[in-house]
């Protein structure tokens, strides 16, 4: 009697080729698709800045600033830094944005002074100072 021969066990496996092609094929699918995708805009604008007039526009002529007895300084009813600071920095930046509006309209940044009855000089002087900080040089005494 015959044997029958036993074949050997054949081993069932994943074949590893197409799946690694479909891989790639996926791969390069998505990549492709992904340059597809609008890319957010650069939005060119510009902020609002000073702008140059034609001609000159309605704007006051002047600025009067009150100095009182006690040193405050005072421009339409609003009080700037106080007496006791050495230099009056909020007084020079509000007279500095004076000047850059001046500029800009094409007409000269004047400043009054009106130092109340007993001010003392040193506060006198410290505006002043903050008018030559900003640039102003056109500045009056009233009367």
């Amino acid at each position: 009697m015959a044997r029958l021969r036993r074949k050997p066990d054949e081993r069932f496996g994943i074949p590893i080729a197409p799946m690694i092609d479909c891989v790639f094929l996926l791969l390069i699918y998505f990549m492709v698709s992904a340059t597809l995708e609008k890319q957010e805009a650069d939005l060119s604008f510009e902020l609002p800045g000073t702008v140059e007039q034609a001609g000159p526009v309605e704007f006051p002529d002047e600025q009067v600033i009150e100095i009182r007895a006690d040193g405050q300084a005072v421009v339409n009813d609003y009080a700037y830094d106080t007496p006791a600071s050495p230099s009056y920095r909020e007084l020079a930046a509000m007279l500095t944005r004076y000047q850059a509006a001046c500029r800009a309209n094409q007409s000269e940044a004047r400043v009054t002074l009106s130092p109340a009855d007993g001010t003392a000089h040193q506060a006198v002087v410290k505006v002043m100072d903050a008018c030559a900080r900003a640039g102003v040089r056109d500045v009056q005494f009233a009367q």
